[in-house]
């Protein structure tokens, strides 16, 4: 093509300067969309793996178990073994900050294995410590005078890590430690940190340890204190959360893990260190595959709307295309013309879409965090870089929506005669294509997405059901020409002569409903699909949780994950409180069940009493034959180990494997890859673990909860336990639900906008086409506020239809986020819940504002005179 053909081509796209526009928006919020999310999740699993990869140091192989550690045991017998140079333990401890809602990692180490596997925690003492332990010579004065600045040489510095209560911060905890903490309701929280001392809870009591130096190769918020120390302090003697292995030179990987795999006790594994982030990788995949498909439908939204932009540009230029033809122009060059047209513009808006996929990256870090409100990167500060890979392929995506939504028009202008197109007013009146009845391939369409439907899962993706999302509202852009055919004439009745004359253009041009309405199917679609999956789930949560709060008050020491919890003589202590009638526990462990899959949640307590259970299987009561204990299990379990009630099922408790008979499935929406309950009399004479996190009280009628909940504050202080009423767990529940859902709810408004662009484009090329139209209105006595309302008609006729059909398609989008994606991606099952009143209001402002933005962008055409308007006819 040569330089004045694209000057032509070019020349048009600026003539179009709204609709242009319009489009390249449409497409850059839908590159910006899946960029960001992709960005983002990429930056807190980088982020991740450099922590993880800080903290395995030189190591080859890792031994791993459950989240509260193994047998110490295994050490020596792993030590001793030919294929291993170096063994390094490592104690982790999630340590609650009593007074404060968050906690800290800290690591209790062997220093002289330190060294050798992971020299990047090696601790760096401050002058002050390093002067205690090597003695107080020239007294208090001449310590004072060598400050606090460390020290990288002398023994005395090295030996102040052996001290027991002596702790080591990096830069990043000792920054976030020493300032006041702002809790998720506002309140502010003292530091951590008070002169030179941390205060960390073990149990309900406080530990006072002290800030002896820095961690300087180490990031994060982490700290480090001696193996032994740790061990003590937090009562975890005897016990491992890991061992880092370095192997000897020359040992293949395959063959030591084939050696050190048959020393290992059931529910402790080997694995590399990359596996921990593959792992987190893995819990957040389904999260941000479905936001991921969110923006993909976004884009494809912007797609439709460069479709209706070209289509409706292509008749408006017709006696342009056919004068070129005739000059000498061939089609294919024509063609190659429009598609250039669509790809610049997909390439301009694609361009302006990354730029915003990074603005829109950085700001979630700094408003929402590197897990887009899920929780699966909590504590993380990731930073953003450049990706040029994943920048030029939404870029690609960007252009290969302006060419894919070019295609169509650019193959209908090429198949036009140009002595057809010539003709005075053709232009004008052919207007729109045909619009066939592809009711037959719509209805094949659906039966295609039904047995996608029916397809497992691929690598955790359900493949088969987004397929299906892609298959239904194809189908549904499809049908509009028949549903149109068979909803217009039940509108024909009005006394109205402009609403009988929007009635009966729609009726003659069903093409307009498909070239302005496909963007709206999507959009819509896509909201309504949502806003049913998303209440089926919000109700769906609520009512589980009042099924499994049903006690008065729930007190707790901390986390499952952390240092607090309530012994035995806690536990009698709370029962003695005035007020308390009962008192039920729960002890929540996570078992390793292999090294392919994240933890597996176990929770032991009794199985009748304040804790409601919310079967969708089997039965509460223990069959009378059974010779095993019983255990019910989550629907993710379930899914995951194709249990069901009579089945056995194996979990590594105690350092053996014990079976357990399936007596029911329950409800879980706390935990994606499956929990189990048992007994807790069982977990007890299994393990011999008597902690507990959690206790759930029934208070003495005529006794109010915040009374009991004072009392066992002054007991035990405030700052050790917390203390909820089940309204306030339920309320915060829904809140980070909500907050789950933000990404969601703004991806479908961007959704609904672009909807509401292609509305605009599409009545602005229509209303300049039809200017002779409205001149022959005018003629006849219509007024230009006539004719603006004439054209409002048409936009709301043509967005209900719109509406209409990406409400239906919305439905089936629904049951097969809900039966299909849903259950797959998350192994959650949900009762459907449509919010009829919410759905109500959307489609008649949708439809109010698409009549509003015709009528907008029909203005310019409206305000030409009604003798040059009619001047071609003449």
């Amino acid at each position: 093509m040569n330089s004045s053909l694209r000057r032509v081509f070019l020349a048009s796209l600026l003539r179009r300067r709204l609709a242009t526009a319009l489009s390249l928006l449409a497409i850059a919020l839908g590159v910006a969309l899946g960029l960001a999310v992709q960005l983002i999740h990429g930056a807190a699993l980088d982020e991740f793996g450099r922590g993880v990869r800080l903290l395995a140091g030189k190591a080859d192989l890792q031994v791993v178990g459950p989240r509260e550690g193994f047998d110490e045991g295994i050490y020596p017998l792993l030590a001793r073994r030919a294929e291993v140079a170096e063994a390094s333990p490592v104690l982790e401890i999630e340590a609650r900050l009593p007074g404060r809602d968050d906690s800290l990692r800290i690591l209790g180490v062997d220093l002289f294995r330190l060294m050798r596997v992971q020299p990047a925690l090696m601790p760096l003492a401050d002058r002050e410590a390093a002067g205690e332990v090597g003695g107080n010579e020239g007294g208090d004065e001449a310590r004072g005078a060598r400050d606090a600045e460390p020290s990288r040489t002398g023994g005395d510095g090295r030996l102040a890590a052996l001290q027991p209560n002596n702790l080591f911060l990096s830069a990043d905890a000792r920054a976030v430690l020493t300032q006041r903490y702002r809790s998720a309701s506002g309140e502010l929280q003292p530091p951590a940190i008070s002169d030179g001392y941390l205060l960390a809870q073990s149990g309900l009591r406080s530990l006072r340890l002290r800030v002896a130096g820095q961690l300087p190769g180490a990031s994060g918020r982490i700290a480090v204190m001696d193996i032994a120390g740790a061990q003590q302090h937090f009562e975890r003697l005897g016990t491992l959360s890991r061992i880092d292995l370095r192997l000897a030179d020359g040992v293949a990987l395959s063959t030591a893990r084939l050696a050190l795999e048959a020393l290992l006790p059931p529910g402790v594994s080997l694995r590399v260190p990359e596996a921990a982030a593959s792992e987190v990788g893995t819990l957040s995949r389904a999260y941000r595959v479905n936001l991921t498909m969110l923006a993909a439908i976004a884009l494809l939204t912007g797609g439709f709307l460069v479709f209706s932009t070209q289509l409706l540009s292509v008749a408006r230029r017709r006696r342009e295309f056919a004068l070129l033809r005739a000059l000498g122009l061939e089609r294919r060059e024509l063609m190659r013309g429009l598609l250039a047209e669509g790809a610049i513009v997909g390439a301009v808006g694609g361009a302006v879409g990354v730029a915003l996929g990074y603005a829109l990256a950085g700001g979630a870090f700094r408003f929402v965090g590197g897990d887009l409100g899920a929780g699966f990167f909590r504590g993380l500060s990731p930073t953003l870089a450049f990706d040029p890979a994943l920048s030029l392929a939404y870029l690609f995506l960007g252009v290969g929506a302006g060419v894919a939504g070019t295609w169509i028009p650019a193959r209908e202008a090429a198949r036009v005669p140009p002595a057809r197109a010539l003709r005075a007013g053709e232009g004008e009146r052919a207007g729109l294509p045909q619009a066939r009845a592809r009711g037959r391939t719509a209805v094949l369409l659906l039966a295609l997405a039904g047995l996608a439907c029916l397809l497992p899962p691929l690598s955790g993706i359900p493949v088969g059901g987004y397929g299906a999302v892609a298959l239904i509202l194809a189908a549904a852009v499809l049908a509009l020409p028949a549903l149109a055919r068979a909803v217009l004439p039940l509108l024909a009745h009005s006394r109205s002569a402009l609403w009988r004359l929007a009635h009966a253009r729609l009726s003659a041009t069903p093409a307009q409903a498909v070239v302005a309405g496909a963007g709206v199917i999507a959009s819509v679609a896509l909201a309504v699909s949502m806003a049913i999956m998303v209440s089926s789930f919000r109700v769906s949560v609520d009512d589980w949780l009042e099924q499994v709060l049903p006690a008065d008050l729930y007190v707790r020491a901390s986390s499952s994950s952390a240092s607090g919890y309530l012994d035995p003589e806690a536990l009698a202590a709370i029962a003695a409180v005035d007020g308390v009638a009962s008192v039920d526990t729960t002890r929540l462990v996570n078992l390793r069940l292999s090294d392919a899959e994240p933890l597996f949640s176990v929770l032991a307590r009794p199985a009748q009493g304040n804790w409601g259970l919310p079967l969708v299987a089997g039965s509460m009561r223990v069959p009378e034959d059974a010779t095993l204990p019983p255990i019910w299990v989550s629907e993710a379990a379930a899914d995951r180990h194709r249990l069901a009630p009579g089945r056995h099922f194996e979990l590594p408790l105690g350092g053996r494997l014990q079976r357990f008979i399936v007596v029911g499935i329950w409800r879980d929406y706390a935990r994606q890859y499956g929990a189990a309950l048992i007994e807790k009399a069982d977990y007890v004479a299994l393990t011999g673990d008597t902690r507990v996190n959690d206790a759930a009280l029934r208070v003495t009628p005529g006794v109010e909860p915040a009374t009991v909940a004072e009392a066992l504050r002054q007991r035990f202080g405030a700052e050790h336990i917390t203390i909820a009423l089940p309204g306030e767990i339920r309320a915060l529940s829904l809140q980070i639900f909500d907050r789950t859902f933000l990404i969601t709810y703004l991806m479908e408004a961007v959704a609904v906008l672009i909807g509401l662009f292609g509305i605009a484009t599409t009545f602005a090329a229509l209303a300049t086409t039809r200017q002779g139209e409205f001149g022959m209105l005018r003629h006849l006595g219509l007024t230009r506020a006539e004719i603006g309302r004439l054209i409002a008609f048409e936009g709301a006729l043509t967005a209900g239809l719109g509406v209409l059909a990406g409400t239906l398609a919305g439905g089936a989008i629904a049951w097969v986020l809900i039966e299909v994606i849903n259950r797959q991606s998350f192994h959650w099952s949900m009762d459907l819940a449509v919010p009829w009143l919410v759905l109500g209001v959307f489609a008649s402002s949708l439809v109010a504002l698409a009549a509003l933005v015709a009528r907008l962008a029909g203005r310019h055409a409206m305000q030409r005179s009604a003798v040059l308007a009619v001047k071609a006819d003449w």
